[in-house]
C-alpha cells in the first residue's frame, strides 16, 4: 500500500536531511545492516484507564491487538491520564497510536499544521455530563455565580462547558463574568463535591456516575441532549502520521481488531464491562462499584465511527472559546481509508467524513 509521505516527525521542527532521517529511522526501529532477522517493530500505544477507552482496555487485556498484529510487532502500552499529555508524547516521538478525546486531537493537528496525526477511527459516543451537587441552586438556565469543575484546562469537557456558557450569554470569571470554571483532576473533583466546594462538574464517564453515586449529585445536563441524534464523539483513535505512512499494514491490523472488539462489546455488554472493570482495578488499584459501572455504560456507546461532524462541532467550540486562535482547517484530520477497507471486508457500510471543509 502506498501512502503520501510527509516531512513531520515527532515534534514541530522541520524535517532533517534525508540521510539523517533514514539513519534515525533505522536506529528507532532497532534494525541493523548486519542482522538477518529484522527486530519486531514496536507499536507504542497510549490509552487511559477509563471506560470511554474500553476497546483499548479489552484488546490489550485479551491480546486481540497482539494477535491481529502478529509476530512482526511488539506492543508497548503506556497509560495516560489526560489528552494534552498524549499529544506532547506524540510530538516527542514517544507513542505511535492512542485513544484520546477529540479536542486534544484537534489541538495537536492544528499545532502541527496538519502534519502530526490523523484520526483513524472513533471509540466512544456519549458519556459526558454536567453533574450538579445536591442542594446547589445550579440550574441549566442559571449558572450565575456558580463554581463548576472540569477535568483539565482545554480538555474535551472543559471546552464543552465553556462553549455552553457562551451559547447562553454567560462569561467565565477570567473574562469578566460570574461563572468560575475550575480545571481539576477527576479524583479531586469528587472530593470537592463531597465537601460542597463546587456546584457541579462537567466530566466524562465513569466520573459523572461516580459523582452521582458516591457524591450524591444529579445529572443536570446529559451532553447527548446537546447533539443531533444524541451522538457525539467522546474518544477517538489517532495515529502519528509517520507511523501511518511507514506501517499502514500494522494500522490496518489494529483497526481490524478495534472494529471486532467494538462489535463484540455491543453484543456482550456484561462481559465487556467486567473486563473493563478488572483492567481499571489492575491499573488504578480500585474497581468501579457495580452501580457506577452500570450507570456509566448506559450513557455511552462503543463505536468505530469517529462521528466527524461532531468533531467539527467540537473544533468550532474550541475556536469560540479561544483555545484555537484561527478557524480550524481540518480537511486532512480524519483518514478513513484503512478503516473503510476493514469495514468493507466485514460486509459493513463504509463511512464518510461528512462535513469536511
Amino acid at each position: 500500500m502506498t501512502r503520501r509521505t510527509t516531512s513531520f516527525r515527532g515534534g514541530l521542527a522541520p524535517a532533517v536531511a534525508l540521510g539523517v532521517g533514514l539513519a534515525l529511522l533505522t536506529g528507532c526501529r532497532g534494525s541493523s545492516a548486519l542482522s538477518t532477522t529484522p527486530s519486531p517493530v514496536e507499536v507504542r500505544v497510549g490509552f487511559f484507564p477509563n471506560i470511554t477507552h474500553s476497546q483499548a482496555l479489552i484488546g490489550l487485556a485479551r491480546g486481540d491487538f497482539a494477535t491481529a498484529l502478529g509476530p512482526g510487532y511488539t506492543l508497548v502500552p503506556t497509560q495516560f491520564n489526560a489528552g494534552p499529555s498524549v499529544i506532547e508524547a506524540l510530538f516527542a516521538g514517544q507513542i505511535d497510536l492512542a485513544y484520546i478525546g477529540p479536542n486534544p486531537a484537534i489541538n495537536g493537528f492544528v499545532r502541527s499544521q496538519g502534519e502530526a496525526l490523523r484520526v483513524i477511527a472513533g471509540a466512544t459516543s456519549g458519556g459526558a455530563s454536567l453533574v450538579a451537587r445536591a442542594g446547589t441552586r445550579l440550574a441549566a438556565s442559571d449558572f450565575d455565580g456558580a463554581k463548576i469543575a472540569t477535568p483539565q484546562l482545554g480538555n474535551t469537557q472543559d471546552i464543552a462547558l465553556r462553549a455552553y456558557l457562551i451559547e447562553h450569554s454567560l462569561k467565565t470569571a477570567e473574562k469578566g463574568g460570574t461563572v468560575q470554571v475550575l480545571p481539576v483532576e477527576n479524583p479531586q473533583i469528587l472530593d470537592l463535591m463531597r465537601l460542597g466546594q463546587i456546584d457541579g462538574a462537567w466530566v466524562p464517564e465513569p466520573w459523572a456516575s461516580r459523582l452521582i453515586v458516591e457524591g450524591g449529585g444529579t445529572v443536570l445536563i446529559d451532553e447527548r441532549d446537546l447533539w443531533p441524534g444524541g451522538q457525539f464523539s467522546t474518544a477517538v483513535v489517532i495515529v502519528a502520521t509517520p507511523f501511518l505512512e511507514e506501517h499502514p499494514e500494522a494500522v490496518r491490523a489494529w483497526l481490524s481488531a478495534h472494529v471486532a472488539i467494538t462489535l463484540w462489546e455491543r453484543e456482550h455488554p456484561s462481559e465487556a464491562t467486567a473486563i473493563v472493570n478488572r483492567e481499571i482495578e489492575r491499573l488504578t488499584g480500585k474497581a468501579l462499584p457495580p452501580e457506577v459501572l452500570s450507570q456509566a455504560w448506559s450513557r455511552l456507546e462503543p463505536t468505530y465511527d469517529p462521528l466527524y461532524s461532531t468533531i467539527l462541532g467540537s473544533a468550532q467550540h474550541a475556536y469560540a472559546v479561544g483555545y484555537l486562535t484561527e478557524p480550524p482547517l481540518l480537511a486532512r484530520l480524519v483518514d478513513l481509508e484503512l478503516l473503510n477497507e476493514v469495514l468493507v471486508e466485514l460486509g459493513l457500510p463504509a463511512l464518510e467524513a461528512q462535513g469536511t471543509p
